[in-house]
């Protein structure tokens, strides 16, 4: 069973997507409302991805993804974006992939799997 971890500071993103995740995908869930707290939930859980949210007080989501890529133990985790913004490719080195906000909670599930190539 996949395990995702959602790092995003705002409470209903995360309930959202935990319900994408947990009911409609079928996965484990953990998650973080801080870019520092996601490393310590990685760290503590190893999940096989990371949904990071770009707009975060703090450390944001560009900074957070620099963060898992240069420890050591983090870096090999797949990481996608998350972002109400329009972005660019120039993150592109840096994530697995980028998806949109507001996402649908009733595709999250196959999206991630589409970016990261895994089966459905």
């Amino acid at each position: 069973m996949r395990r995702i971890l959602l790092i995003d500071d705002e409470p209903d993103i995360r309930a959202i997507a935990r319900i994408a995740i947990e009911v409609v995908a079928g996965w484990e869930w953990t998650e973080a409302d801080s870019g520092l707290a996601g490393l310590e939930v990685a760290r503590a859980t190893t999940p096989d991805a990371v949904l990071i949210d770009v707009m975060m007080p703090g450390m944001d989501g560009i900074a957070t993804a620099s963060a898992f890529r240069a420890d050591s133990a983090l870096r090999e985790l797949p990481l996608i974006l998350l972002t109400a913004k329009s972005m660019d490719d120039r993150h592109e080195w840096l994530v697995n992939g980028i998806l949109p906000k507001p996402f649908d909670p009733m595709t999250l599930g196959n999206d991630i799997a589409r970016i990261l190539g895994w089966d459905t």
